[in-house]
């Protein structure tokens, strides 16, 4: 069978780190070309990974013979990327979130459908060993019904901090990209919402999104999702972006916990660790890492074949995850409480620079205790 000739349009991380050394390890497919507005960036990774075409304007890169492309630029600029390969022909499969808005979703899935063309969103997730087998777990009734679902992911999005050429602490501009566009739910939260739906084969039926703000971004930078499926089982999401962001050894953590009728199921990254606890026991399963790129192209070179999209997350899968992440955070920002001017966090702490940080004493004394006579008669009594 020939070779399916995939361009991958956008050379930023996700793209270098995820897709591009993915299609390498899938037999069929083809790392066929690559565009992205900085040139010398397209280069650097045409001659990293043997890419056989870099071009130098998307108009050449739309009009070469790759059969499907990989969009990999930033959100604002999917609506006009995808409209580009339905007039040019090309199949896809887009990182998410799939667009800005849920207009613009629709308007993307209407003109690929129009056009005959599949169109997929990037959800890794679901290709990760532990994910399939928490799939297949939860369809054979492993723990009974399931009732609960925790899918929890806090980390600090590399950091709120970079050096510019100048040495110079800025901003992380992949960190305020991110919060721009919407925060860690809209950002990273749509995973852990397909993984729910997925798993539960159960849709929502209602949300409630709550929001906590550490950076005065709109957006919060921490963030709860309640979910109802209309199964009759609830998921709770948390998401972070500010966990550790200011730490000079920052960790993450990265959990999932379902709870049935009989049983857990329980997975933790950090830990290595998964596991199935019910009434006939222990088992202690294989661990792998919550993303599998190279699986979802496997599965996307698959449809591409056959045109039967099989496991791969739709279009649909996309915007249901969109609009259930923007909808949360739109209601955590219409909720958001006034933050409080008493006690500055260490954000604004650190924006005054770490030498003025190294010169707060760290060994604070203790209060003394105080006097057993300045203690109201009943707590007299009860220390008695």
């Amino acid at each position: 069978m020939v070779a399916k000739k995939i361009g991958v349009l956008g050379c930023g991380m996700i793209a270098e780190l995820g897709h591009m050394p993915a299609l390498q390890q899938v037999p069929g497919a083809s790392l066929h070309a690559v565009y992205d507005v900085n040139w010398e960036r397209a280069l650097q990774m045409q001659s990293k990974f043997r890419i056989p075409h870099a071009f130098p304007t998307e108009r050449a890169f739309w009009e070469s013979d790759i059969d499907a492309v990989v969009i990999c630029t930033p959100a604002p600029f999917h609506l006009s990327n995808v409209l580009q390969a339905a007039q040019h022909g090309k199949h896809v499969l887009c990182e998410k979130p799939l667009a800005m808005t849920e207009d613009d979703i629709v308007r993307m899935i209407d003109v690929m459908n129009q056009a005959g063309l599949m169109l997929f969103t990037g959800f890794t997730y679901r290709f990760s060993g532990t994910a399939q087998q928490v799939h297949q777990l939860v369809a054979s009734g492993a723990i009974g019904e399931v009732r609960l679902l925790r899918l929890v992911y806090l980390w600090n999005l590399h950091g709120k901090w970079t050096w510019n050429s100048s040495g110079e602490r800025i901003a992380s501009p992949l960190r305020v990209g991110r919060m721009l566009e919407g925060g860690p739910m809209v950002d990273c939260g749509v995973h852990q919402i397909d993984l729910a739906r997925w798993w539960l084969r159960s849709e929502v039926e209602w949300q409630r999104g709550i929001g906590v703000w550490v950076e005065d971004y709109k957006a919060p930078d921490h963030m709860y999702l309640h979910m109802g499926h209309t199964c009759g089982a609830h998921s709770m999401i948390e998401m972070s972006f500010s966990y550790n962001a200011t730490s000079r050894e920052p960790r993450s953590h990265f959990q999932y916990e379902l709870i049935g009728t009989d049983g857990v199921i329980r997975y933790n990254r950090e830990e290595h660790s998964f596991e199935l606890r019910n009434s006939f026991g222990t088992q202690w399963l294989g661990w792998h890492p919550e993303k599998n790129f190279a699986g979802l192209h496997a599965e996307f070179l698959h449809a591409l074949n056959t045109q039967d999209p099989r496991n791969m997350p739709t279009a649909t899968d996309g915007l249901r995850a969109t609009q259930i992440a923007r909808r949360a955070t739109e209601e955590a920002i219409a909720d958001r409480e006034r933050t409080s001017t008493d006690h500055p966090s260490t954000l604004c702490r650190a924006q005054r620079g770490l030498s003025e940080f190294l010169s707060i004493p760290m060994d604070v004394q203790e209060p003394e205790e105080t006097p057993v006579s300045t203690l109201s008669p009943l707590l007299e009594r009860n220390r008695l």
